[in-house]
């Protein structure tokens, strides 16, 4: 098991993707708790089987897959369904993560979670990593690659800790709002203290 977990997290639209892919480059395992949400929903899951009994098969696609947009459009402004899927996805999302935090095999290993610190999943890592931007950048980036309104952009992000909060948080700030390779040489740099981390308490 690698001993030593990053917690790497940022606001919807942040870059979280793009920094995570150059970690996987240099060597490093990444969890990412988006993709595990995914998998725990999917056709033949625990997971999809109980949102199936609870809001019907018309949450499901043509093809027996869950219908993400329509199951964001239901529990959005719909407190009590959100509480309720949350108590179901959570304890299957993490019980997977921690499982495949467990098997990862290299010098250290990274939990991308966009909600680390709302959540409390800083508390399985050892040190966190903020990808930050500006907000206005968070709203162009997120309009343009889901394609929704300005107002939509602003409303997800409000629903998440504010960029201040996050910052205050994080263990270390990576800037996202300039050129990749920029990024990625601020990525190398990160990535050779975390192997000296990693090795202390190896």
């Amino acid at each position: 098991m690698a001993n030593w977990i990053l917690g790497l997290t940022g606001g919807i639209g942040s870059g979280k993707s793009a920094v995570s892919a150059m970690f996987e480059k240099l060597g490093i395992t990444v969890v990412d708790a988006d993709i595990v949400a995914r998998e725990v929903v999917e056709p033949g899951s625990v997971g999809l089987k109980k949102i199936v009994e609870h809001f019907g098969k018309t949450i499901l696609t043509s093809e027996g897959v869950l219908d993400r947009a329509k199951l964001r459009g239901i529990i959005f402004d719909n407190e009590t369904e959100k509480a309720w899927l949350n108590a179901l996805l959570h304890p299957l999302i993490r019980e997977s993560m921690l499982k495949q935090l467990q098997q990862a095999t290299s010098d250290y290993v990274i939990l991308v979670a966009p909600l680390l610190f709302e959540n409390g999943l800083e508390k399985l890592c050892n040190h966190t990593l903020l990808i930050d931007v500006p907000v206005t950048t968070q709203i162009t980036r997120t309009s343009v690659r889901d394609n929704v309104s300005d107002a939509q952009a602003k409303k997800i992000i409000a629903s998440q800790m504010s960029r201040a909060d996050k910052q205050l948080k994080a263990d270390d700030i990576l800037d996202n709002d300039r050129a990749l390779s920029e990024v990625a040489i601020d990525v190398k740099k990160l990535h050779q203290k975390y192997l000296t981390h990693a090795e202390t308490i190896c």
